[in-house]
């Protein structure tokens, strides 16, 4: 059941178990126009992929509580939901390339938003 909805909905997905960190990271995409959804855990994000399929970008920390961390979520994403970019972060452990899903890009913890934005608008592009 892949998406086949055009790229630049503007929609991205926060997945992280750090709620003030999530929440600056929503307002930050909000300012910056789009429309943001968030979640603690895997679970929780995989409910929002399955309800809103105008989601396209998803930014997820690689641990958090739940069923899966967050590099499973993105492997999860990639099979499920492949043109989704997807950015994995994480500020305890550096993430290998060969771990990673097909065209994802690893970001350590603490990012510029402002260099994350330029990313994924860059990505969008392509």
């Amino acid at each position: 059941m892949g998406q086949s909805k055009p790229f630049n909905t503007h929609s991205i997905l926060i997945v992280d178990d750090e709620a003030i960190l999530r929440f600056d990271l929503a307002d930050f995409f909000m300012d910056a126009g789009y429309h943001v959804y968030d979640a603690a855990d895997a679970d929780e994000a995989i409910a929002i992929l399955e309800a809103h399929d105008s989601i396209r970008i998803v930014l997820t920390d690689v641990q958090m509580p739940g069923s899966m961390d967050g590099l499973k979520l993105a492997h999860y994403i990639r099979d499920r939901y492949p043109p989704t970019v997807l950015l994995v972060t994480s500020g305890m452990r550096k993430i290998e390339l060969d771990e990673m899903p097909e065209n994802s890009l690893f970001i350590t913890k603490p990012f510029d938003p402002n260099r994350l934005l330029k990313h994924i608008e860059e990505i969008a592009r392509t």
